[in-house]
């Protein structure tokens, strides 16, 4: 797999948020995005966002303001909760004398450090590839060494053009890969189809405690913590709810806003299990003060990827952490559960939403 340059745990960084009124929510989340880095803030720049400057993305006198804020902190790192292009980024590296970062580049490296499986490091490997291709200013020059040197060059070939030509070989290697694995997904989902089988995924946004929910319901030990992407890979384990009713459990990768879309192409192969589940467990932060925008995003990356016409439960998840609301199930007109209020962690209101999910499936024609 080849390497890149990425944030090291330890460094000192300055955010920059740009926007007319300040998002206290949008940098709250950037914050958490950076520190699960291991990075430590030590200095947040704010700007109105008015018409962006082509060569440094803020103006001149807010760079000249982020390269003074920098001095003054000793700053190793600056991350803009924005997206730049590679000459931006380039300019600004050049006039602050420190690395510079955007949203999408941060949000890989934290799936970097996350990604465990065989396909999941492919998965981040492809969405890196595709990302920093248009940055070949560092962490390239080393490629030449991928191969043998004498005759694998056509004469007057620029070490640029040599880089391009590695990093889409490695890109078409990648895809025939995870093509394997998607072929391999497929006939496991045929499987389960052919067994009638049912599946349910749990979805939401990142750090809304689908992991811990997923344990609580299977009794599985994915990992579980308190941090925006604490997992990854997919996990499977199988669910009794009534009787002889077996279903499958999907724990999938947590969703946040402005996804970048090369890692929603990359996961295309995990997110499948979503789009191809009979039912959808849409987990929710209900301690979260946005939590209906977070709502929004998660179904967008649904609509996305194919998977908004897959019913969904949707699960209030952290009750226990609201004074106002108590577990409960609320049901539509005709008599369907439409959302489930319980807390994951106490394991309060879990049951419920078990005797929920055997209702539902039992309710098909194929169970009556």
């Amino acid at each position: 797999m080849f390497e890149f340059d990425r944030s090291q745990g330890g460094e000192r960084a300055v955010l920059v948020q740009l926007g007319g009124a300040i998002d206290d929510e949008n940098l709250a989340e950037f914050t958490a995005l950076t520190e699960s880095t291991g990075a430590q803030v030590v200095d947040v720049v704010h700007g109105a966002k008015r018409r962006l400057d082509p060569k440094y993305f803020v103006g001149t006198g807010k760079a000249e303001e982020i390269r003074c804020c920098v001095q003054a902190v000793e700053a190793d790192i600056v991350l803009f909760n924005h997206e730049l292009s590679p000459a931006q980024e380039r300019n600004l590296e050049k006039l602050i004398s420190c690395r510079v970062l955007d949203r999408t580049t941060l949000i890989l490296d934290i799936f970097a450090q996350r990604a465990h499986s065989f396909e999941g490091k492919l998965q981040v490997e492809l969405a890196q590839l595709k990302h920093l291709s248009t940055r070949l200013v560092r962490g390239w020059t080393h490629l030449e060494r991928q191969k043998g040197g004498i005759g694998l060059r056509g004469p007057g070939e620029t070490q640029l053009e040599s880089d391009r030509r590695l990093i889409g070989g490695r890109i078409k290697q990648l895809n025939k890969r995870l093509a394997k694995v998607q072929k391999q997904r497929d006939q496991q989902r045929r499987s389960r189809q052919r067994a009638n089988t049912k599946t349910v995924s749990l979805v939401g946004y990142t750090n809304a405690g689908k992991s811990t929910l997923f344990n609580r319901l299977t009794g599985a030990d994915a990992y579980a913590a308190d941090q925006l992407f604490a997992t990854l890979d997919p996990t499977l384990r199988r669910l009794k709810v009534a009787g002889q009713l077996n279903i499958v459990m999907v724990d999938t990768v947590g969703f946040i806003s402005r996804l970048p879309h090369d890692l929603v192409a990359a996961f295309r192969a995990t997110l499948d299990e979503t789009r191809d589940a009979d039912l959808l467990l849409h987990v929710v932060d209900a301690h979260q003060s946005g939590r209906d925008e977070h709502i929004a995003q998660v179904n967008k990356v649904l609509s996305e990827i194919g998977a908004d016409n897959v019913p969904q439960i949707v699960v209030y998840n952290k009750t226990d952490l609201l004074t106002n609301e108590v577990v409960r199930i609320d049901k539509n007109r005709d008599g369907t559960v439409s959302r489930v209020w319980l807390s994951a962690a106490s394991g309060e209101g879990v049951a419920p939403l078990r005797q929920a999910l055997a209702d539902y499936f039992l309710c098909l024609p194929e169970f009556e």
